[in-house]
């Protein structure tokens, strides 16, 4: 009983009737400096301007412990459902990786070029979609969609963040890859409408045109996964192609986006921007330009790598100056409710989602490692049915501690993370479990 009055009050109350203020919030994602949540602006981005989205950067994390006490607080925090996104495409571009605790991953050219295959490139992308799913994060900015057109392309060619040259191996390696991910639970967006892979420049750096290099094959996986039923995000490139608007990248335009994305191919999912701080937009539009630009295109969220300006709220920031565009008649209303009501419909099924951890609670404290005996590494899973101060420690087998694991307060629920004993000798070890009165004991067994 207690479990399901928890699922009600939770959908009760986590849609409350919005502020223009508050929606346009919705439509903002930021990112912002450090591990922990210590700064006071990012803290009330969350709980008092109710920002609707963040992203998370290598610089966020240290370790998958730490990133999951990151998430928890981020999600504990908001005012509402909030996007978690990252950028795990695999191989260089991938947030998660050796160096903060798991491991590397082959890139998109290796998966679609190299190997082709269809049972690698899902077991590739289940491995990743478990790591983001452990960290409590719900959107992925990937798979690049992009067709391999310049294979020297700075940004994409280069990096090796494309699957082919060939359009419908493209769609293929998305669709496993989305497959993957969705049945985590976790969105994904695809990249970069209306397609990258032609570009001789790096858009983060600059003006990019791809008018002369861009052709309609390159439509062809974002029109096929559409087409299939493909509704969850679609970020929008910084690209400017004369051949569909002789004004504006696609980004800031609205033949682009309105006219091409979603009138045209048909696309009922949201729309992001590529970042809005890179060269390609901050060189040549002042940011309330952008701003005004980017939303009337028909983005329903802009993304910021910070979540500063000049020292201050980017989030206040952006939300002032497009309250003052609705009152000079630059931003109607209803382009606003439009994206709103698009972000909230898909944060519902953040709720069904949020939903089934709950009716999840554990009936009873559980301690287990996997594998076990291991090498180096294992993975520590820790089961508690009521709130507390959770304390996980490592012992040898003289009864004295080689490392604490954890210790604070963590409500009920389970928790997954890793223990690294490359400083330790082979042998017998015990991780112990504390909360309250409960203590655990399990035996490990460390071989090299």
């Amino acid at each position: 009983m207690k479990k399901i009055l928890l699922v009600l009050l939770f959908t009760q109350n986590f849609f409350p009737q919005p502020d223009l203020y508050h929606k346009i919030s919705q439509m903002i994602m930021v990112g912002f400096s450090g591990k922990t949540l210590s700064d006071s602006v990012i803290i009330n981005d969350l709980q008092i301007r109710g920002v609707g989205s963040v992203i998370l950067f290598s610089g966020n994390i240290e370790s998958p412990t730490q990133l999951n006490q990151l998430t928890t607080q981020l999600h504990n925090l908001s005012s509402t459902p909030l996007f978690i996104a990252i950028d795990q495409e695999g191989g260089r571009i991938a947030r998660l990786r050796e160096t903060n605790g798991y491991t590397s991953t082959y890139s998109a050219f290796q998966i679609g070029t190299i190997f082709n295959d269809e049972t690698i490139n899902r077991s590739w992308a289940t491995l990743m979609a478990g790591w983001l799913k452990d960290a409590n994060i719900n959107l992925n900015l990937a798979p690049v969609a992009d067709v391999n057109v310049n294979p020297e392309s700075p940004a994409i060619g280069y990096l090796d963040r494309s699957f082919s040259r060939i359009p419908d191996t493209v769609f293929n390696h998305c669709s496993w890859f989305i497959d993957e991910f969705h049945q985590k639970n976790i969105f994904n967006c695809l990249k970069h409408f209306p397609g990258h892979g032609s570009a001789s420049t790096d858009s983060h750096l600059g003006f990019t045109d791809i008018t002369n290099t861009w052709a309609d094959s390159e439509l062809i996986p974002f029109q096929r996964l559409i087409q299939n039923g493909y509704n969850d995000f679609i970020m929008s490139g910084h690209l400017f192609n004369a051949q569909i608007d002789s004004i504006y990248p696609a980004s800031l335009s609205n033949k682009t986006l309105t006219g091409l994305l979603r009138d045209s191919l048909g696309f009922d999912g949201l729309i992001i921007t590529d970042g809005m701080f890179m060269g390609a937009i901050s060189n040549n539009y002042s940011f309330d330009e952008a701003v005004e630009l980017a939303i009337n295109a028909g983005n329903d969220i802009l993304l910021y790598t910070t979540n500063k300006l000049s020292g201050k709220s980017l989030v206040d920031s952006v939300v002032g100056i497009v309250m003052i565009k609705i009152s000079e008649g630059k931003i109607t209303e209803q382009r606003i409710d439009e994206s709103y009501n698009r972000i909230i419909q898909k944060k519902q099924q953040l709720t069904n989602v949020h939903q089934d951890i709950i009716q999840f609670v554990p009936d009873d404290f559980e301690l287990l490692n996997y594998p076990n005996p291991f090498n180096s590494q294992t993975n520590i899973v820790v089961k508690i049915p009521t709130d507390g101060n959770l304390s996980v420690q490592v012992f040898n087998i003289v009864g004295e501690e080689v490392s604490e694991l954890m210790n604070e307060y963590k409500t009920a629920g389970i928790y997954k993370f890793s223990f690294n004993a490359n400083e330790l000798a082979s042998g017998i070890y015990f991780i112990r479990m504390k909360m309250q009165d409960k203590i655990l004991t399990h035996k490990i067994v460390l071989l090299k």
